[in-house]
């Protein structure tokens, strides 16, 4: 690469100045760092897609791996399960009764308030009755009425 240092730089810029003139100078120098930049830009996008490409075919390396194992073991497992019917079909059993096993009975739904009387030690309504328990209430007018004496006739 060149190799550019002080002294080659300001013999460059005296160069320069002579042969385009302190007028025109900003401008050159400015148009010349732009191409610089740009260069510089490209050449950074060139670096970044080859390593993508290098990124990308190893990766490709890798799935062609995972899908190499995975058809292995697809194989073994399509290998095993064909022994296994073949043991079972030479033994004279069926996969099919195999597969279904027996029902397992379920007990009985029990309804949770059938014993309600034995969780709650209510009373029964027959000793309420026989006692004198009231077990309805009954507004001051109907307690009147009932207890008032009724008229012959």
């Amino acid at each position: 690469m060149i190799d550019l240092g002080i002294s080659k730089l300001a013999l460059i810029g005296a160069v320069a100045l002579i042969v385009i003139g302190p007028e025109k100078l900003p401008r050159v120098a400015r148009t010349v760092g732009m191409l610089l930049g740009k260069a510089q830009r490209y050449v950074n996008d060139v670096k970044s897609e080859v390593n993508r490409s290098m990124d990308l075919d190893e990766l490709r390396k890798m799935k062609d791996t995972v899908q190499d194992a995975a058809r292995d073991v697809e194989q073994s497992i399509h290998s095993g399960a064909s022994d296994f019917e073949k043991q079972f079909s030479e033994s004279g059993q069926t996969l099919s009764a195999l597969a279904e096993p027996e029902p397992v009975p379920f007990p009985e739904y029990k309804h949770p308030r059938k014993n309600w009387r034995l969780k709650q030690g209510a009373t029964p309504q027959w000793y309420k009755s026989r006692n004198g328990v009231r077990t309805k209430a009954l507004s001051g007018a109907a307690r009147v009425a009932r207890f008032r004496p009724h008229k012959i006739n």
